[in-house]
């Protein structure tokens, strides 16, 4: 059962990257969610609020025609209301891979915290 609710929630989080609907996107991150990222020396701290407002002001995935990927690498639920996932997906023209960290509260599930990794080109 849990495992179902969360392979759910994993499949909106694939469409809302690609889609980049927002009523979709408040459901899948939890308004307190912060995402991170160290890559060519560069670290990124970016608050829920600050990734919305990227979503909001770019193009989707879907709008510019880009491919899709998605795999669950890694699935390991520590309670009935955490668990930890990992995915590897494309993203324009990226493949990227993320860690992230969900809880379930108010019978929903939903990212607090997520690590990113540009994996390679896409294309």
């Amino acid at each position: 059962m849990i495992e179902k609710e969360i392979r759910a929630m994993l499949e909106r989080y694939f469409d809302v990257l690609q889609t980049q609907d927002l009523n979709e996107f408040d459901k899948v991150f939890n308004a307190n969610c912060v995402l991170y990222s160290a890559q060519d020396n560069n670290f990124v701290v970016r608050p829920f609020q600050e990734y919305r407002e990227m979503v909001i002001n770019r193009k989707s995935p879907v709008e510019l025609g880009s491919g899709r990927k998605d795999e669950v690498i890694l699935l390991d639920i520590l309670s009935d209301e955490m668990a930890f996932v990992k995915v590897r997906l494309q993203l324009f023209d990226n493949i990227m891979v993320d860690y992230l960290n969900i809880v379930k509260t108010d019978g929903n599930w939903s990212i607090v915290s997520k690590l990113f990794y540009r994996e390679g080109s896409a294309v």
